[in-house]
């Protein structure tokens, strides 16, 4: 938590100034915590069904390494294409609107008074916003990509967020195979210990995302871990019970 001496350094005129000439940052948090929680979920899932179904140890490790890398391989190819898609369908807005600003520029620059006029700003002082902003092409356009159609001008890289979650796929999602890969264990300490390793996970990947968003740590821990125990529980009451209904 910042102290109020830190944020009154930090707005003053010259650090604002300086603040404001560099890019916008993206966060790929989002996509570490999806890779992470997915990974996680997906081999443990496995882990659980194969116990359920009463597969050996061996089965649970094919099973759990073959949908690692093909599920982690296409969660990051899906990511990279929904983030190509969203910066194509922003940048065909951005040439819709600049071909109405060339064939119907008084219909714009009403569109821009209303919405100004929408936030409460009324005669010369909105009349002012709007020859302000037309006069520049550009945060003409942009203006009315966030307020017309709420888009976020600031988009993440495709390729960064597909490798990032690619990576936080499968780092997570191998844990829960590793006491399955310990010969000395017995079927069942096996099973326990890959439970307990994925809870772990689960829990710490809700801490990682508290600490990012400044939400509360224990409550964000147990949260994420009741989602990823939900969903391994699941795979685990599936397996058992197609082994009693089917005598896998």
């Amino acid at each position: 938590m910042k102290t109020k001496a830190n944020l009154q350094q930090e707005h003053q005129p010259d650090s604002i100034a300086e603040r404001l000439k560099q890019p916008p940052k993206t966060q790929n948090v989002s996509d570490a915590v999806l890779g992470g929680i997915d990974g996680c979920v997906t081999t443990f899932a496995v882990v659980a069904g194969a116990t359920g179904a009463g597969f050996s140890p061996m089965v649970a490790i094919t099973l759990g390494f073959a949908n690692l890398f093909a599920d982690g391989f296409s969660m990051a190819v899906s990511n990279y294409e929904a983030n190509k898609a969203q910066k194509e369908f922003t940048e065909n807005l951005r040439k819709t609107e600049s071909e109405h600003i060339d064939l119907i520029p008084e219909g714009e620059r009403e569109e821009i008074r209303q919405i100004f006029a929408n936030k409460g700003f009324s005669g010369e002082t909105l009349e002012t916003i709007v020859d302000t902003l037309t006069q520049d092409r550009k945060l003409w356009i942009d203006t009315m990509l966030t307020e017309e159609y709420g888009v976020s001008l600031t988009a993440p890289s495709a390729i960064r967020s597909a490798l990032t979650t690619f990576v936080a796929f499968v780092l997570i999602g191998a844990i829960p195979l590793i006491p399955l890969m310990i010969n000395t264990l017995s079927q069942m300490e096996k099973f326990v210990g890959s439970a307990v390793l994925a809870g772990l996970m689960f829990f710490l990947i809700g801490m990682m995302k508290s600490l990012v968003f400044a939400k509360p740590i224990f409550r964000s821990g147990l949260s994420t871990l009741f989602t990823g125990g939900a969903a391994a529980g699941l795979a685990f009451v599936t397996g058992y019970g197609l082994n009693l209904w089917f005598g896998v």
